[in-house]
């Protein structure tokens, strides 16, 4: 199972130790390790990476699951919620991306003091005690969340929201008096041009995504060449459970875009009504 990991560590010695843990668990074929990086709190309650490890399929953090959670590791999730609603929109993007739920975040937020230390992950596993016990005789406190596949369906319910919108504002625009008319469709083409930058972002973060899943696959169809008996089995499973989970999210996806092809074709229609 995918997961996203946060164990807690009172020293930046400690933290290094932790990922040297994770390195042999996923060695030893326990676990994989997808992504990893060591973060510290700072006086400020910001969230610093120290180290990145490249020698993992995921090597950078821009755009994927394990750099937007540590983007949202730096204060309590529920307070985050409560700022200014620039601030908001991109958090809220950050917490879809990462696949893990606010709870988790507050959780390891409170947990995570100025000072503190922490190796992030992203990892597969099927067992959890052979990484809670490497990480327990370290010192360090272990958090884990499932990965959570919600980027699809909100990305769709965004984009519904402004068609709904724009719907509803064409029609008033087409009963308006002419003054009224321009402003409501000023309105509207801002709407439009907002909804039109939303399905390019959309578009880069599926590649992303994609690149993302194609790293991972490559990384542990390489192992699995090499790997035998139980070894190999373990990651044949991963592989199989990855691409399952990939292939709900294409699926997701392939029917978000004939949805929206569906609006796009009904807006311009409507917009051709309103001008004749």
């Amino acid at each position: 199972m995918e997961k996203m990991l946060v164990v807690a560590f009172e020293s930046e010695q400690k933290a290094y130790e932790g990922v040297n843990a994770l390195s042999q668990l996923d060695s030893e074929g326990s676990i994989t390790v997808h992504a990893v990086s060591v973060i510290k709190k700072n006086d400020e309650g910001k969230t610093v990476v120290l180290k990145t490890n490249p020698e993992f399929p995921i090597g950078t953090l821009g755009g994927t699951s394990i750099g937007s959670l540590i983007g949202l590791l730096g204060g309590p999730y529920g307070v985050i919620v409560g700022a200014a609603s620039g601030s908001l929109v991109g958090l809220t993007a950050d917490l879809y991306v990462s696949g893990v739920d606010g709870e988790f975040v507050d959780d390891v937020s409170k947990d995570l003091k100025p000072g503190a230390y922490a190796v992030v992950a992203d990892i597969s596993e099927e067992w959890i005690t052979p990484l809670d016990v490497q990480m327990e005789k370290i010192g360090g406190k272990v958090f884990r969340s499932a990965k959570k596949d919600v980027e699809t369906e909100q990305i769709n319910r965004d984009i519904a929201a402004m068609d709904k919108e724009i719907k509803q504002l064409e029609m008033e625009a087409s009963k308006a008096p002419g003054e009224m008319k321009a402003k409501l469709q000023a309105k509207i083409d801002n709407l439009k041009e907002k909804r039109q930058k939303k399905v390019e972002q959309a578009n880069k973060r599926f590649e992303q995504m994609e690149k993302e899943h194609n790293a991972k696959v490559q990384a542990l169809e390489e192992r699995s060449a090499k790997a035998r008996g139980e070894t190999k089995a373990a990651i044949d499973a991963r592989i199989a459970e990855i691409n399952e989970g990939h292939q709900r999210t294409v699926a997701k996806r392939k029917n978000m875009e004939a949805e929206l092809e569906k609006k796009a074709d009904k807006l311009v229609a409507k917009a051709k009504i309103l001008k004749n």
